[in-house]
């Protein structure tokens, strides 16, 4: 874990070691992407011999877990927290409904009729 660990963090308003956690794994997962993709066509395609596929499939088994896509958790980015998160602000519902009536979001506003 320690070697996706990076030396300055680009965490904006992240505090909660939650949210360090995820920052780190969706950065690792965005590097390593590509070769994961290139690892499952690899393994995918059966004109290839059976030999070469059983070895991606042994490297793609041996990367590092921060490099699934499993791994990503959405989090709130002011509190940390795991449920109830508004994907498109990354808020909790709380989070969302506080900085909404403060009028911190734009084109949001309180529903009345």
């Amino acid at each position: 874990m320690s070697q996706f660990r990076a030396k300055k963090l680009d965490l904006g308003c992240f505090v909660n070691i939650r949210n360090i956690r995820d920052h780190t794994k969706r950065k690792t997962f965005a590097e390593f992407e590509p070769q994961r993709q290139a690892l499952r066509y690899i393994i995918r395609n059966t004109t290839l011999a059976p030999r070469i596929r059983a070895q991606a499939q042994l490297e793609l088994t041996q990367m590092h877990a921060y490099t699934r896509p499993t791994q990503i958790k959405n989090r709130c980015i002011m509190g940390g927290r795991g449920r109830g998160i508004m994907s498109d602000f990354r808020l909790s519902r709380y989070q969302f409904r506080f900085q909404a009536l403060k009028g911190n979001l734009p084109g949001v506003k309180k529903a009345s009729w």
